[in-house]
């Protein structure tokens, strides 16, 4: 991978990863493919989009059609067949996440999880290099290694314990990606730590320092937010972070989050982001628009000759209206989660294309000002 900074204005960044699979440009929403397929949507909708990286789930994609079934259609790509480029997660946040449940279906030891399958609840272990060997198989662009991932509020203790679990795990990835690579194996594939330390300063800079010392590692991400913790703690939590990170390295905040939440992040040096949130909700009836969120289930657009929003470009927008929109949801027909889908992620890519464009401008904080504005304006 090739990383350069193309500009800054104030900690904002606007930078370059130069992939296998072409160009990424930051600031970056990554759209969720957690099947190898962003829900409701195919690889032309994507590419229509302007979409240059996609993010898949290493869990999901293990368990069904499996990992060893991908690599015979030639990785994510030949599969699914987007050309451009895949980060797959390492399935901690989903072992985390079934661990919720009930406590029984995941435990964590000193050289990985184990988990029971949601689909048949048979038994599975993961250890950093076996969630290597997973992505391997994908053949993902970028490849984020297992860490031990814990809820907030939590104990200093066991916020600790994930700390030193995740690091010893970082060590142990590292050490095998490079050997994979002297036998010629992922050559093409970036390898990302993950920084956890849940919302305590002594911690996050404990993790931070631990991981970024190792550096053989293409990238780093901010882990663990967005779990519990409330969004002033996330923002703090992310600002003090990101001054231990290396500048010359992309900046991943994982699993956040809303439009207002870009924003903010990008403006404490993040580059990088995914989340569900635009196709989830576009699924349940919200839509994101210049002036905020509209609930298009409403009574009130059931007669609305507007488009969702009169600034956006989208297919949805230049086509339809919100009284077809409305209609198509309240008739559960299956075309209003594509035509909402694709609308959300044509505002969280465009968003960050104009984000970036201020950011080369030197216009960073003219931008955000502006961002908020739109929304107090309606």
């Amino acid at each position: 991978m090739k990383f350069q900074i193309d500009a800054t204005s104030g900690n904002a960044r606007a930078t370059t990863l130069t992939l296998a699979h072409g160009e990424v440009q930051t600031p970056v929403f990554m759209p969720v493919g957690t099947q190898a397929v962003v829900k409701a949507l195919d690889f032309t909708d994507m590419l229509n989009l302007g979409a240059k990286i996609i993010l898949g789930n290493t869990y999901h994609l293990y368990l069904r059609p499996t990992s060893k079934t991908i690599k015979k259609f030639g990785g994510l790509h030949g599969f699914s067949r987007f050309p451009n480029n895949f980060l797959t997660d390492s399935g901690g946040f989903q072992a985390f996440s079934l661990g919720k449940m009930d406590g029984k279906n995941t435990k964590q030891d000193e050289n990985g999880i184990m988990f029971k399958s949601h689909i048949d609840g048979s038994k599975h272990y993961f250890t950093p290099k076996s969630v290597l060997d997973t992505q391997y198989e994908l053949g993902s662009d970028i490849m984020m290694i297992l860490d031990d991932l814990v809820a907030l509020p939590n104990s200093d203790e066991r916020i600790e314990l994930s700390i030193n679990r995740t690091t010893k795990w970082a060590k142990e990835a590292i050490e095998y990606h490079m050997e994979q690579k002297e036998k010629g194996i992922g050559l093409n594939q970036n390898i990302f730590a993950i920084i956890q330390g849940g919302i305590s300063k002594k911690f996050r800079k404990m993790s931070a320092e631990q991981l970024c010392a190792m550096e053989d590692y293409d990238g780093f991400a901010i882990g663990g937010l967005s779990v519990g913790e409330l969004n002033d703690e996330m923002y703090e939590t992310v600002e003090y972070t990101t001054a231990f990170m290396p500048k010359n390295k992309p900046r991943y905040l994982m699993g956040v989050g809303t439009p207002e939440d870009l924003i903010e992040n990008i403006d404490r040096g993040v580059d990088m982001f995914d989340c569900v949130m635009p196709t989830r909700n576009a699924r349940n009836g919200t839509l994101f628009t210049t002036f905020g969120r509209i609930n298009i289930k409403k009574a009130e657009f059931k007669e609305d000759q507007l488009p969702l929003d009169e600034k956006c470009e989208c297919y949805t927008c230049k086509n339809f209206s919100r009284a077809y929109l409305n209609h198509l949801y309240r008739s559960n027909e299956m075309t209003y989660f594509r035509l909402g889908s694709i609308h959300n992620l044509h505002y969280y890519l465009n968003l960050m294309r104009e984000a970036r464009e201020a950011i080369l401008k030197d216009d960073w904080v003219q931008f955000k000002k502006e961002f908020y504005n739109k929304r107090v304006a309606k």
